[in-house]
C-alpha cells in the first residue's frame, strides 16, 4: 500500500503564497460544505461565550515524583474523561523556550519560498514542508501550510529534513523536544494512576522508551473569507497525546463539546493537551479523544507547534486487561500505531469517524 503513497496526487499550492498574492476570494477548493463551515455553528446570544477547558496547575509533577492534590489529580481526570482536553501551566518547561521555539517556526515561514522549497515533502512519510494531509484526488483542502519532522526513534531523526535556517533553528528544536518528551512522560504517569493502574502502565503500553514523539508546526496565514474555509478541519488525533504550544495572539482551536464548537482560550506559557485515539483505545473508551479543528482570520496569521508522544510504531495497541470486564468488554481490536496512521493517511482529516470504525463488531 505504501506504493500508493509516493507523490501527492495533484500540484502543490501554498497557501501562504495564495494569501499573500491579495486574491479577494479564495479557490473553490479550499471552500467547505456549508454543514463543515464555522458560520454553521456560531454559538448564538453568547452561549458557550465563556466556556473554556480547564486549566491545570502541574507544580509538583516533576520527572521524579508526582505531588499533586487530589482534587489536582481529579481535576485532570474529569478533563480526561469529558473533555479530553485540558491546558496546563507550571509544567516545567521554560516560557522563555516556549516563545523562542514558536517565534523560530514562524521566521522560518517568512523565508523566501525557494528555501523553504528544499524540505518539501511527499505522503510517504510527511517529513518535511507540506500543506495537505491525505491522498484524495479533488479532495477540499484546508487554509495552512505546514512542517512535520521526527524526534523518535532515534532511528527517525533525520537533522538533515530539519530546517537549516534560520539560525540556530535546528538547536532550538532539539531543546525543545527534549523538554516535551520529559513533560510528555510526567503526564502519561497521571493519566495511569487516574486509570487506577501502575503509574509506568501506559508508558510501557507505549514502548517503555522506545516511544515515537514528532512535531508538526502548523501555519495559518491570513484567509481573505474565513467564514467559508477552515485551517484543519475536524478531527481527533490519531496518536497518544498531543502537547501543543498555541499561538499566543490569535485564537484558532475550536473544541467539540455537547454538539458544539467551543473556541479554546489559551493561558499565557500554558501548552493544550489532548488525549489521542490510542490513550483511548488503551483506557477501553474511559479517556475520550475528542474533534477539534481549527478556525482562520482575514487578519492575523497564527503559528502552533503540535507535538505528537506516541506509541512505538509496531506495538499492538489494544484496551488494557484491567479496564476491560463481562461489563465493559474490549471495544477495539489489536492494530499497530503504524497500521492505524497507513489508515489515517489514505482517508485524511474525518472527524472521530476513523477511531470510532474500528470498535468491534459487537460493540457497535
Amino acid at each position: 500500500m505504501m506504493s500508493n503513497l509516493q507523490d501527492w496526487p495533484e500540484p502543490i499550492i501554498r497557501v501562504q503564497s495564495l494569501s499573500e498574492s491579495g486574491l479577494p476570494m479564495i479557490p473553490d477548493r479550499y471552500v467547505k460544505p456549508l454543514s463543515d463551515r464555522p458560520s454553521s455553528n456560531r454559538p448564538e446570544n453568547g452561549e458557550n461565550g465563556d466556556a473554556n477547558i480547564p486549566i491545570i496547575d502541574l507544580t509538583g509533577l516533576t520527572d521524579d515524583k508526582t505531588e499533586l492534590s487530589r482534587s489536582t489529580m481529579d481535576r485532570i481526570s474529569s478533563a480526561c474523561r469529558d473533555w479530553g482536553f485540558f491546558q496546563v501551566v507550571n509544567h516545567g518547561v521554560s516560557p522563555g523556550l516556549m516563545d523562542q521555539a514558536r517565534e523560530t517556526w514562524r521566521s522560518f515561514f517568512h523565508l523566501p519560498m525557494e528555501i523553504k522549497q528544499a524540505y518539501a515533502n511527499s505522503p510517504k512519510t510527511y517529513e518535511g514542508y507540506g500543506s495537505r494531509l491525505g491522498i484524495e484526488k479533488g479532495a477540499i483542502l484546508d487554509w495552512s501550510d505546514y512542517y512535520y519532522l521526527h524526534y523518535l526513534p532515534l532511528t527517525l531523526k533525520d537533522y538533515n529534513k530539519w530546517p537549516g535556517s534560520p539560525d540556530y533553528c535546528r538547536e532550538v528544536i532539539d531543546e525543545y523536544g527534549k523538554e516535551l518528551v520529559k513533560l510528555g512522560g510526567r503526564i502519561m504517569k497521571v493519566l495511569s494512576i487516574n486509570l487506577g493502574l501502575n503509574e509506568s502502565h501506559l508508558q510501557n503500553a507505549f514502548g517503555g522508551e522506545n516511544i515515537g514523539a514528532c512535531l508538526r508546526v502548523n501555519f495559518y496565514p491570513k484567509c481573505p473569507q474565513p467564514d467559508l474555509t477552515l485551517g484543519l478541519s475536524s478531527h481527533s488525533d490519531p496518536g497518544g497525546l498531543t502537547i501543543l504550544l498555541p499561538d499566543h495572539e490569535v485564537p484558532g482551536l475550536q473544541v467539540r463539546k455537547n454538539g458544539r464548537w467551543i473556541t479554546v482560550k489559551p493561558a499565557r506559557h500554558a501548552f493544550i493537551v489532548n488525549i489521542g485515539d490510542q490513550i483511548q483505545v488503551l483506557s477501553n473508551a474511559n479517556y475520550k479523544s475528542v474533534e477539534h479543528r481549527v478556525i482562520v482570520n482575514s487578519g492575523m496569521e497564527r503559528v502552533s507547534l503540535a507535538f505528537f508522544y506516541n506509541p512505538k510504531s509496531d506495538i499492538p495497541i489494544k484496551p488494557v486487561q484491567e479496564l476491560v470486564s463481562a461489563d465493559k468488554p474490549a471495544l477495539y481490536p489489536p492494530m499497530t500505531f503504524d497500521e492505524y496512521r497507513l489508515f489515517i493517511r489514505l482517508n485524511g482529516p474525518k472527524g472521530k469517524s476513523q477511531v470510532e470504525s474500528l470498535k468491534s463488531p459487537r460493540c457497535n
